[in-house]
């Protein structure tokens, strides 16, 4: 792709059928010009809706690679969090992480696989679930996530409260979470909420749930693992991904932090690496690691990106 280009993104929505139950649907971005040098699939955060990733995917597409993106059960597009309230975090790690991961592997030919997970998607990848024949993938603000860890201590209290009180009571009255109401992102499904408050409790988080194979499950991952957290996330600190990935004992894995500085932005925080503002700087420094995996000569990008919607792909 030559910096003269004007390249053509294209966009068609997918709609993957879980085998445990239920769809997912999400976005599959790509150029239009030429095959597609890998396949990136972008697993979100909790509750995160998988428009904040719309950016960062066209990005993607535009640099050659075709970008997948879905918001989990229950929550976003995938359906109503109230149907879907049985659902746990560990069915969006365990059953849809790898859902999407395999319908994205025979699709657009015979080119490296790759990922990114935000927060729980890091750590689904992290325990193995959609990691199968990658040939990378990059974790962002993935962590234990025990509220005992954030530094600030009005952050502490704020994020025990919903945690502890006011996402159980409100799952518990009204069988799912209204997270727009409680600046949690999305809706979210009840059991989900559960889950998340109880491992919040824990000081190793999952990998202190005795009904979960977590430490085993992220000792048997393999490859190569880019793990980035920031200066200014409150809740992912560099101690707290280091608890993540010291368990990835088997697999190659590269350490950074990043500050908003660094990103030439004021702030980042948790969810801010998705942003547009970090596309001339921090993205392109991910996109150099998914390309010397993916074994491609960088691309070269103009701004003129043209984008055109197609139908649902199944």
């Amino acid at each position: 792709m030559r910096s003269d280009d004007t390249t053509t993104v294209e966009s068609e929505e997918l709609r993957i059928q879980i085998p445990a139950g239920g769809w997912v649907v999400g976005t599959v971005r790509k150029s239009a010009d030429g095959s597609p040098r890998g396949v990136v699939v972008i697993h979100p955060a909790t509750a995160v809706p998988e428009r904040l990733y719309t950016g960062f995917a066209e990005f993607l597409a535009a640099s050659g690679y075709v970008a997948v993106t879905y918001d989990y059960r229950g929550t976003g597009r995938s359906g109503s969090p109230r149907e879907h309230r049985g659902l746990r975090m560990r069915d969006w790690m365990s059953d849809d992480v790898p859902a999407v991961a395999a319908w994205a592997r025979p699709r657009f030919g015979d080119v490296p696989q790759l990922a990114v997970g935000h927060s729980i998607g890091g750590h689904a990848l992290a325990l193995g679930n959609g990691s199968r024949g990658l040939a990378g993938f990059a974790t962002v603000a993935s962590h234990v996530a025990a509220t005992s860890t954030i530094p600030d201590r009005a952050e502490r209290a704020r994020v025990r409260l919903i945690l502890r009180v006011l996402g159980p009571a409100t799952a518990r009255v009204l069988g799912y979470v209204p997270g727009r109401r409680l600046s949690l992102g999305e809706d979210m499904p009840a059991a989900a909420m559960r889950e998340w408050s109880r491992w919040s409790t824990m000081p190793h988080y999952f990998f202190d749930d005795p009904t979960m194979t977590a430490a085993a499950d992220a000792a048997r991952v393999t490859g190569d693992v880019l793990a980035v957290g920031f200066t200014d996330d409150p809740w992912a600190t560099p101690a707290q991904i280091d608890a993540i990935t010291d368990r990835l004992t088997a697999a190659r894995v590269e350490r950074r932090t990043w500050s908003p500085a660094n990103g030439g932005v004021e702030t980042i925080g948790h969810m801010g690496f998705f942003r547009r503002g970090l596309r001339d700087t921090l993205w392109t420094e991910l996109l150099a690691w998914l390309d010397a995996r993916a074994g491609a000569a960088p691309a070269q990008e103009d701004g003129n990106v043209r984008f055109r919607a197609r139908k649902p792909r199944r």
